[in-house]
């Protein structure tokens, strides 16, 4: 293989653009003993790439009986049931606070009300007493009136 041929798959490996048929020329040719200086740091790579292709695990593996995961039927059971306690109590808890938010409402609108008919009753009272002081000077002077006969 030439020398540009290669560099220019090394550049194409290292953007990772090399077809497998490519990469297994890159292999064969860093496996060789005669590479110029200027690609002996490349012969590392693919001389392990090559060596790990070949390794194989050899140990063998213990693959017991299966083992049923969870244990007994009453941690399952009491897990679903508080699952369920706490769907049922963040619901309700919900409906609870709403109907408390909406009783905290209607008595606030209660007392807005009952504060507006109050003022209006003081201004009223107000004027009222205003009439009583003409009132009150009109009883006066009858009365001086009637007292002089």
């Amino acid at each position: 293989m030439e020398l540009d041929n290669v560099k220019k798959l090394l550049e194409r490996y290292f953007e990772a653009d090399t077809t497998v048929a490519e990469e297994e020329l890159l292999r064969d040719y860093f496996s060789k003993e005669n590479i110029p200086d200027d690609l002996k740091p490349y012969a590392p790579l693919f001389g392990f790439i090559a060596k790990a292709k070949k390794e194989r695990f050899a140990k063998p593996l213990d693959l017991g009986p299966e083992k049923k995961l969870g244990g007994s039927s009453l941690y399952k059971w009491l897990s679903i049931a508080a699952a369920v306690v706490l769907m049922f109590g963040v619901y309700f808890g919900k409906t609870y606070y709403d109907e408390k938010e909406v009783e905290q409402q209607q008595a606030q609108y209660a007392y807005n009300e009952t504060k507006k008919a109050l003022d209006l009753l003081a201004q009223n009272m107000e004027r009222g007493t205003e009439k009583m002081a003409y009132l009150n000077e009109f009883v006066e002077a009858k009365d001086k009136i009637y007292n002089k006969n």
